[in-house]
């Protein structure tokens, strides 16, 4: 190839030839890049040049840097990871939830006392400072080993009306719906998906390549007079997951 004659700053200018090439399919999915020295020769350009090139194409989500080993077209290849929301009873009238409900403790639970922010304290009709209990878990899948981060927000109203939920703030999602069904519940659930760059520590307890961004899933669990009950917040990296939902007619 020819040296670059392009606009802009050299290391962008590699970039884009590089990202053109793979778009091109040059350099197929989970193969890899020419070396450093390659690169150079066939772009004119030094080495720094060539890093600042990659460093940009890994932080677009191109490429993997394998230390020791060289650059990789990223792969879009692999089974996708279907979690269902479903929400559904047992003939004994229990709760039985699918999905990261079945994975595996990474950690042991973390229980500890909180106040609603303001996302929060949107989703559970409250003002912005009241207290709530929180249970922060850790979760894996052991088929894949994805990781998702699930947070329990308890209302501190919801614990006082359910004497045994402040034995067990850590408790179950499922194991919480049974006991406000037995205090007179009759629950619905409300759930909002979106999608955001992970922050510094999520990224590192997920464990995500870079350039992944990450589903922040809210359920809320509604009961009596619609009044908000309880939120959850799901974590996980988006780049192979989906989510799936069972759709019921309404009334």
């Amino acid at each position: 190839m020819t040296e670059i004659q392009r606009p802009g700053a050299l290391y962008q200018q590699v970039a884009t030839a590089i990202r053109e090439a793979i778009l091109a399919g040059e350099y197929e999915p989970g193969g890899p890049l020419p070396s450093e020295a390659q690169l150079m020769e066939r772009y004119k350009v030094s080495r720094p040049t060539v890093r600042n090139a990659v460093a940009a194409l890994r932080a677009e989500g191109l490429v993997d840097v394998h230390h020791g080993k060289g650059s990789f077209v990223r792969s879009a290849s692999g089974p996708a990871i279907a979690i269902s929301r479903h929400i559904g009873r047992t003939p004994a009238g229990h709760f039985r939830l699918y999905g990261v409900a079945v994975w595996q403790q990474a950690e042991e639970p973390h229980t500890y006392r909180t106040h609603t922010t303001e996302a929060t304290a949107q989703l559970l009709g409250l003002q912005v400072g009241e207290a709530l209990f929180g249970c922060d878990q850790l979760l894996a899948d052991p088929d894949t080993g994805a990781r998702a981060m699930l947070r329990t927000l308890i209302p501190f109203a919801t614990v006082e009306a359910v004497s045994d939920l402040g034995k067990r703030p850590d408790a179950a999602p499922a194991a919480i719906y049974s006991m406000l069904t037995a205090a007179g519940h009759e629950l619905w659930w409300s759930e909002s998906v979106r999608a955001r760059m992970p922050l510094p520590d999520e990224r590192t307890t997920l464990r995500l390549p870079d350039a992944t961004p990450v589903l922040h899933v809210s359920r809320v669990t509604c009961g009596t007079d619609d009044q908000a009950l309880l939120l959850e917040e799901l974590h996980i990296g988006a780049a192979r997951t989906e989510l799936t939902y069972r759709i019921d007619a309404g009334e």
